[in-house]
C-alpha cells in the first residue's frame, strides 16, 4: 500500500486562492487521498484543503502598511514554519506572494523539503537579482506567461516550466457551464472585438487605490 502524499501549498492573495483552488481540484484528480495543508482562501477549502491561514490575515501593499504590520508578517513567517516542519509534507508548493513565499522557500531549502513554484515572480520587471536566490532554493518553477520560459532559458540558463495562464481555463470553463460572462460595449450590446482589460488588481487595497484610475 503507497504511502499517503503530503502537500503544503501556500497563496497570499484572492487570485492566488483562485489558482490554488484549481491546483487543489487537479491534485485530487490524480491523487483523491492526497493530503493537503493551505494558506489561502475559501476556494482552496471547498478544493479539499485544510485551510491554516485566510488570504484575508496576510495581504498588505505598500511601504507603510507593511512597516505598520511589520510584527504580524514576522508572526506568520515563524508560525508557517513551525506548521510546515509539525506537517512535514512531501512537497512545499508557492503561488505567486514573492515578499513571503520567497522567504519561506530560502528557509524550506535548508530544511531539505522539495519546492516548487507555481507562477513566478516577475522579476522580469524589477528586482531581477532575485534570479541567483530564486535558482538556489526552488527545485521546480512553473511559469504562466509564454515569454518568461524563454527569459529564464536565454538569461539564467534555467529551464522552467510554462503552463499557460490559469484565467484563460477560468474564463473557458465559465462559457462552459452557461455563466452569465459575456463582453458589451458601452451601449451594452455584445461586442465580438478584441477587447483591453484593465484590471485594479485582487487586493482591497489595491482595488480602492486603482480602480477610479482605471474608469477615466
Amino acid at each position: 500500500m503507497s504511502q499517503q502524499k503530503k502537500y503544503y501549498i501556500i497563496a497570499g492573495e484572492a487570485s492566488g486562492d483562485l489558482h490554488g483552488g484549481n491546483l487543489i481540484h487537479a491534485v485530487k484528480q490524480q491523487d483523491p487521498d492526497a493530503d493537503i495543508r493551505c494558506w489561502g482562501g475559501d476556494k482552496m477549502q471547498a478544493a479539499g484543503g485544510i485551510l491554516v491561514k485566510h488570504y484575508r490575515d496576510l495581504a498588505f501593499m505598500g511601504f507603510i502598511e507593511v512597516v505598520r504590520n511589520l510584527g504580524t508578517i514576522l508572526k506568520n513567517l515563524k508560525f508557517c514554519k513551525q506548521d510546515i516542519l509539525a506537517f512535514k509534507p512531501d512537497v512545499l508548493v508557492l503561488i505567486d506572494y514573492p515578499g513571503f513565499n520567497l522567504r519561506i522557500a530560502q528557509w524550506a531549502k535548508e530544511q531539505q523539503i522539495k519546492v516548487v513554484y507555481y507562477i513566478s515572480p516577475q522579476v522580469w520587471a524589477w528586482k531581477e537579482n532575485r534570479v541567483k536566490m530564486m535558482k538556489q532554493c526552488i527545485d521546480e518553477m512553473i511559469v504562466i506567461l509564454p515569454f518568461e520560459k524563454a527569459y529564464f532559458k536565454e538569461k539564467w540558463n534555467w529551464d522552467v516550466t510554462y503552463v499557460g495562464h490559469p484565467l484563460i481555463e477560468e474564463i473557458a470553463r465559465k462559457r462552459a457551464v452557461g455563466s452569465d460572462l459575456v463582453i458589451t460595449d458601452a451601449a451594452g450590446n455584445e461586442n465580438n472585438e478584441p477587447v483591453i482589460a484593465l484590471l485594479p488588481g485582487s487586493r482591497k487595497q489595491e482595488i480602492e487605490k486603482n480602480y477610479r484610475l482605471c474608469l477615466k
